[in-house]
């Protein structure tokens, strides 16, 4: 039976230890190690009084010793361009919780789009041995391609899926192709009549290739060439009703606008109505991702649905199970995405 001890100075709560613990539940040390590391191992009784003795003592485990002892540190590290981009929190979220079910925690970094931010934290997060990683994009220069493989840790690479012209993944991939999502919008506005299509994005590696993907679909079907917008990520909603003025004073032959997210496409729907334009009458405008705004916007926002949060889950489902040995069943899982027809185009 545990025995109920009065916490004294060697158990005051952050100070308890595993032998504190297992005197209290009444059982071994290896039987408090389980419950800590293996607790589906544990019968429910024993897991119960563990766990209840290491709640009154205030006891927490040594999570660095207890890696030392596995040969595993039970955390999983992710890497995305940006935080303040509800696109990436969705997949984190998502990817947290499936990690969590499994006892594993995300360490999270933000590269600011910056290819050596990205081959540093690579380098940080590999120095402190978690157990996989979670990419945002394919785009990874050759170096840190390299490393990664050498390094042997499980990869999963989001958020894009190589044509056979890009670098092939480097471990896993969930993701989805941004080069047919391109495609997919332009014959969107083509089938609606509009020959002379425009882009704005950021100036980054998945946003340059939706626009080839309108581009090359544009040219297939003898469309006027599509005129480009290219802002330094991250790109900001403000900044879409400058871009746009300054791309119609270009072209103003231009009656369909493909933005590369939602919310920039927020930005040109706030300025056309500034300017008394009507939507889709003066331009159609069709954005990217179908956050909460493009339900929210008026007229609601035509858009291509990415399921961000199945591409989290996906992703930690490949890593928990090659750490658990088996292996995916896929490597490389195409999430897909659709196009959401709305009142904007």
């Amino acid at each position: 039976m545990p025995r109920h001890i009065r916490p004294s100075a060697a158990t005051t709560p952050g100070s308890a230890r595993m032998s504190d613990v297992a005197r209290e539940a009444g059982v071994s040390l290896v039987t408090v190690s389980r419950v800590i590391n293996t607790p589906e191992k544990v019968a429910p009784p024993t897991l119960a009084a563990v766990r209840q003795a290491i709640e009154r003592l205030g006891y927490v485990p040594n999570l660095m010793a207890g890696s030392l002892a596995s040969n595993r540190s039970r955390i999983v590290a992710a890497i995305v361009p940006t935080i303040s981009n509800l696109v990436f929190s969705e997949t984190i979220e998502a990817l947290t919780q499936t990690l969590a079910h499994e006892g594993y925690q995300l360490l999270l970094g933000q590269s600011g789009y910056r290819p050596a931010e990205e081959a540093a934290l690579v380098d940080t997060f590999l120095g402190r041995r978690v157990d996989g990683l979670v990419l945002t994009g394919v785009a990874q220069p050759e170096a840190l391609r390299a490393k990664l493989r050498r390094a042997g840790v499980p990869v999963v690479q989001t958020w894009d899926l190589p044509s056979p012209q890009q670098p092939q993944p480097i471990d896993m991939l969930a993701g989805f192709s941004n080069l047919d999502a391109g495609r997919a919008a332009a014959r969107h506005l083509l089938a609606r009549g509009h020959r002379a299509l425009a882009f704005i994005g950021a100036d980054e590696a998945r946003s340059r290739m939706r626009l080839e993907g309108l581009r090359a679909e544009a040219e297939a079907h003898g469309a006027a060439p599509v005129d480009v917008e290219l802002i330094p990520p991250p790109a900001q909603v403000d900044e879409a009703g400058d871009r746009m003025l300054r791309l119609l004073e270009r072209r103003p032959d231009v009656t369909a606008l493909f933005c590369n997210n939602d919310l920039l496409a927020a930005g040109v729907l706030f300025a056309c109505q500034q300017r008394g334009w009507p939507v889709p009458g003066r331009l159609a405008v069709m954005g990217f991702g179908d956050l909460p705004i493009a339900m929210a916007a008026s007229p609601r926002l035509t858009t291509v649905r990415i399921r961000r949060a199945e591409m989290g889950v996906r992703a930690g489902q490949m890593l928990l199970a090659r750490l658990a040995g088996a292996g995916p069943r896929d490597a490389r899982v195409d999430i897909g995405f659709e196009v959401v027809e709305r009142d904007s185009a």
